[in-house]
């Protein structure tokens, strides 16, 4: 992304909730419930360009947690944002859910003389979760 405006400050972002959260196909794979309803043990991780900055806590048998964690961070050259949904598994790798990438670049064009972006990221997890799920930022 040559040319693309890069963000230099004080970051500070608030995970406030997801909605709508549902296990992908490959979480399900060992599950006795693989057509019903299965709850997620679901966190959060930041990450800034690719450097975790932050993982909310886990919240335990929901698809719709709530989380109220701040993560803060100070930027150099950042590009971008990674929001990633996991759901936390006893025994190997956790299973991936969901994400949503965050270009500084239009986080600063909608914030307009703020300087400041504060809303729901519903637009850009839709095309990567499930329909009907977001995450509040």
């Amino acid at each position: 992304m040559s040319g693309a405006m890069k963000f230099n400050g004080y970051l500070k972002v608030r995970i406030g909730e997801a909605v709508g959260l549902q296990p992908t196909r490959w979480s399900l794979r060992h599950s006795l419930f693989r057509k019903g309803y299965q709850l997620l043990d679901p966190y959060v991780t930041v990450s800034v360009d690719q450097v975790r900055v932050g993982q909310t806590s886990t919240k335990q048998k929901t698809n719709k947690p709530t989380y109220n964690e701040e993560f803060s961070a100070t930027v150099t050259d950042g590009q971008q944002i990674e929001l990633s949904v996991f759901h936390d598994t006893p025994i190997g790798y956790d299973d991936f859910v969901a994400n949503c990438t965050l270009h500084f670049q239009d986080l600063l064009r909608s914030a307009g003389p703020s300087d400041s972006f504060e809303g729901w990221v519903s637009s850009c997890l839709k095309e990567k979760l499930e329909p009907g799920s977001s995450l509040n930022e």
